[in-house]
């Protein structure tokens, strides 16, 4: 089943993104501002949120396909590592741009967002997804969240995998990932030290998860409408606890899956040639936007004149040629480092088959 929802919503919230990363990163969006500060100040400091609309849809499809097809029930320890594998190619590779931008970029400009030559055990960190967690500099914007992607995914795993069992009522797994949630939301996220561990984010993706068990279509209209209740109730009570609008954006993102599942609602340029294109290179997208960026702030900085019309074209340079180079990335990084991947486990799958 494809939900066109998700085209649209990646399509946002993968533009915000890098839009963000060209408000709060500049320097071409600093000479610009006086040309729309509101538009550069909102960008700057509440774009970012969109990732947790992410998160909320990374929560569903996790549901999805470990309760559907009951691979954690049969592997766990196998979904995890395919997880992994999955995540990791196209994501180094990413990071070795970044690498070779930023060399670039310091040809051109002297700035903070210019990251300095990594070191082995920097780059090894990246590899394995423990950049956040043994505090070394990121390699690039938004390499956080592909680690936090990666734990997210694990916790869910483990908890399908105990919940989800002959034998068990089929409520179980719900409730486990609604009570993850209610601690996340209550506790966890509202201590940012935790933000590098999947506790703090766990709430946006519960809801997520939340969401395909409410949509799905076995379910009837009681189980609907216990299970939108507790996406109701976990988010309410987590915006009366301490309003956050990142928690808010998550709630929202949650309850327009169930509607638009269900076929309650149809959002205006879902069925958009344009969003599902979008929408399917959005990973590739974010992924290889901010050394793009990085490179267009330096040129527009060494060779254009600092004059806020000229360096605002920088930007919507820079946010034109991020969609590109995520179009070229998904084509020429991501879906064959899928294929390779995908080959070398079936040839190790086979050759165990024959083995045993």
């Amino acid at each position: 089943m494809h939900f066109r929802v998700f085209d649209l919503l990646k399509a946002i919230a993968c533009n915000l993104i890098v839009l963000h990363h060209l408000a709060f990163y500049g320097p071409m969006a600093d000479v610009a501002r006086p040309l729309a500060p509101e538009v550069f100040g909102w960008l700057e400091s509440q774009a970012r949120i969109a990732v947790h609309a992410f998160l909320v849809m990374g929560g569903f499809l996790a549901a999805r396909s470990l309760s559907a097809q009951r691979v954690a029930v049969r592997a766990p320890v196998g979904a995890v590592v395919r997880r992994f594998v999955k995540l990791v190619p196209p994501f180094m590779a990413a990071m070795l741009v970044s690498v070779a931008a930023s060399a670039l970029a310091a040809q051109w400009m002297t700035h903070d967002s210019i990251s300095s030559m990594p070191s082995l055990a920097q780059v090894l960190a990246h590899a394995f997804l423990l950049h956040g967690v043994l505090g070394y500099e990121s390699l690039s914007a938004g390499a956080w969240y592909v680690a936090i992607d990666f734990q997210l995914f694990a916790v869910m795993t483990l908890l399908v995998y105990l919940t989800v069992r002959p034998g068990l009522p089929a409520w179980l797994a719900p409730s486990a990932v609604a009570a993850c949630t209610a601690a996340s939301l209550l506790y966890f996220n509202l201590d940012s030290s935790w933000d590098n561990w999947a506790p703090y984010f766990f709430g946006s993706y519960g809801l997520g998860a939340l969401a395909w068990w409410a949509s799905e279509r076995t379910r009837t209209l009681l189980r609907l409408a216990l299970l939108t209740g507790a996406i109701l109730l976990l988010g309410g009570l987590a915006l009366d606890l301490e309003f956050r609008s990142r928690i808010a954006l998550a709630l929202g993102t949650a309850l327009l899956l169930v509607a638009a599942c269900k076929g309650m609602v149809r959002i205006p340029g879902q069925d958009s040639r344009l969003v599902a294109f979008i929408g399917r290179i959005s990973y590739s997208v974010f992924l290889i936007h901010f050394p793009v960026s990085l490179v267009v702030n330096a040129a527009f900085t060494r060779f254009a004149p600092p004059l806020p019309e000229v360096q605002a074209a920088g930007v919507l340079t820079a946010w034109l040629a991020s969609i590109a180079a995520g179009a070229a990335f998904h084509r020429w990084a991501e879906l064959p480092l899928a294929a390779i991947t995908e080959t070398a486990r079936g040839t190790t799958a086979r050759n165990a088959r024959a083995a045993g």
